[in-house]
């Protein structure tokens, strides 16, 4: 955890501009980089969970409880960005807001 202190001083000091709104928004665009980045692998490794269950389910061991949770965990991580845009009205999200 003193690392992490640590690591945010060095931030706002290298800093040029010591602003509030520049920090805040490095800080913003940087987060979503990486929760980008490591959305993209995720989804990868997902993608060789399912080849590894439909490999286990051409030798009849399907482990369905297996399956279900890697669907809602694929699901959940592919709505979190625009759930979390959409709650705080800090970008496009590119749903509407009515069923029509």
């Amino acid at each position: 955890m003193k690392l992490l202190y640590l690591a945010l001083v060095a931030l706002i000091a290298t800093s040029t501009n010591a602003d509030a709104s520049d920090v805040f928004a490095t800080v913003t665009s940087r987060t979503q980089n990486v929760f980008s980045s490591v959305r993209k692998i995720v989804f990868v490794v997902g993608g060789f969970g399912l080849v590894g269950l439909a490999i286990g389910a051409i030798f009849g061991a399907v482990k369905w409880k297996w399956l279900a949770a890697l669907a809602m965990g694929l699901c959940i991580l592919a709505v979190a960005n625009a759930v979390v845009k959409y709650a705080t009205g800090t970008g496009e999200v590119g749903v509407s807001d009515t069923l029509t």
